[in-house]
């Protein structure tokens, strides 16, 4: 028997589209699969309570994906480039392949474990399997990394069309070799005691068959009207579509030419046969996809970005000392700000809040309770089964101003005002706070208008911090 390829799954749990497994079935050999659980390899961040509940659900769906192409997945827990090693030892296999990562610890651990095994006499590979575009491949004019969405998703437009997915092989060879795997229960993933995940089993259906499902009823339902709903909380009118591609049950590829391919005889600028809105909402979509692949693109040259800012100058914000009490009315939606409340109740429950009141949400913390962002880009961690390395940080950072904005001193959302107009007849607002008409409903724990003003008072400090920078390095 030829020795078997090792595939190394990480945030990549699907078989369709999956250029590390396709490359090892065109191999001809055994494939063992593997998954590694790494929460000791320095500098790889822990994973969150709902991102954890998500893993479990999607981990049970990869093992019978893989069952079905004739061989099963091994799931392993510990320092990834140890486990990695020795599950290289165990089955003879001479070649490991898995698709890249792009934060700092990973590439570490990636970089260090393939010149370990290459100097073993193994082959190794990696692939280009979870972004459109790879974050070295976009750069300025100047050859530096882009600090702006605009001008970042521009270039990106311009570059070669993104590839088509890859099919699911046809089948792996089931003369697989022993490999011991641990339990999935024996991660103790899932909650239990309270069991808070209700409202999440509810809402979410972990792997690759729901984020197809999502995919194609979004596509047939809602990406007509996107572009004019997609900011309105209260209409099922976004795909949902980000736990799915956060835990790679879908990938990019997919998701881009899926959408592609649904214009009609016309081109993407609505010409022959295509509504004009059609067309916009397509654009807008797509735009979102190329959001994520900004995140990304930004983490790649600021792997600190969940612990530092981005924008250097912003250390100089006067954050007051945390009110621990105010945080906690936030975390628990007890804020007497309606929409701010429904955001934080809609997140705990269901494990997602509406990108919108994500934003409000976001300002309402950082600007109106003055709290340092890495707080709320903690619970959110915590709480979202959506949360990566990447968004999670870089969406934190774009909303209290540290991050890659190019107006990043001067926004601050009015919530009372982002209720009005994008939960008009409130019913956003009733949903999750049906108490908000009566007198059990709480008066807000901070004035907006005096928050406001003492956060541009803030913001000066860090303007007056960049004055004084420049004036040190002028000739």
């Amino acid at each position: 028997m030829p020795a078997p390829t090792i595939v190394w799954f990480r945030d990549d749990l699907r078989v369709g589209d999956h250029p590390a497994l396709a490359a090892a079935a065109e191999r001809g050999a055994p494939v063992v699969c593997v998954f590694v659980l790494d929460e000791e390899s320095p500098g790889i961040r822990p994973l969150g309570g709902a991102a954890r509940w998500w893993l479990h659900g999607s981990l049970e769906a990869l093992r019978a994906d893989l069952e079905a192409l004739g061989t099963t997945l091994v799931l392993r827990r510990g320092a990834a480039g140890r486990v990695i090693r020795s599950l290289v030892s165990e089955t003879g296999a001479d070649a490991v392949f898995w698709n890249r990562r792009y934060g700092g610890p990973e590439r570490e651990v990636d970089t260090e474990l393939k010149s370990a095994l290459g100097d073993d006499g193994l082959e190794v590979k990696s692939f280009a399997g979870n972004l459109l575009f790879e974050p070295w491949t976009i750069r300025t004019g100047q050859g530096t990394p882009y600090s702006v969405f605009t001008p970042f998703w521009r270039a990106c437009l311009a570059a070669p069309e993104a590839r088509h997915p890859l099919a699911v092989p046809d089948g792996l060879d089931a003369h697989v070799p022993d490999a011991a795997s641990d339990d999935l229960d024996s991660w103790h993933l899932l909650p239990t005691r309270p069991d808070w995940a209700a409202g999440l089993r509810e809402t979410w259906t972990p792997g690759s068959e729901g984020a197809h499902d999502r995919l194609e009823t979004f596509l047939d339902e809602r990406l007509g009207d996107y572009d004019g709903h997609r900011d309105r909380p209260a209409i099922d009118a976004t795909s949902r579509l980000s736990p799915h591609l956060r835990w790679g049950e879908i990938s990019p590829f997919e998701v881009w030419n899926a959408v592609r391919e649904r214009r009609s005889t016309g081109g993407a600028d609505g010409r022959r046969g295509e509504a004009t809105g059609e067309a916009t909402s397509r654009a807008r979509f797509l735009a979102e996809l190329g959001w994520r692949e900004f995140a990304w693109h930004v983490l790649f040259h600021a792997p600190d970005l969940a612990t530092s800012n981005w924008r250097a100058e912003f250390d100089a914000f006067p954050w007051p000392r945390l009110h621990p009490t105010a945080l906690r009315a936030w975390e628990e939606g007890r804020t007497g700000v309606p929409i701010v409340d429904a955001g934080m109740r809609e997140l705990w429950r269901t494990g997602s809040m509406h990108n919108r009141v994500r934003m409000v949400t976001a300002s309402f913390l950082t600007k109106n309770l003055l709290i340092d962002w890495r707080r709320g880009e903690q619970w959110f961690w915590d709480t979202l089964v959506d949360a990566d390395a990447a968004a999670n940080p870089f969406n934190w950072q774009w909303v209290a101003g540290s991050g890659a904005d190019a107006a990043p001193y001067f926004r601050v959302f009015n919530p009372l005002l982002q209720a009005k107009k994008f939960d008009p007849d409130g019913a956003y607002v009733h949903r999750w706070v049906p108490e908000v008409d009566t007198e059990e409903y709480p008066e807000p724990i901070v004035d907006l208008g005096e928050s406001r003003e003492a956060a541009l008072a803030g913001y000066q400090t860090v303007k007056s911090a960049i004055g004084s920078a420049r004036a040190r390095t002028s000739p």
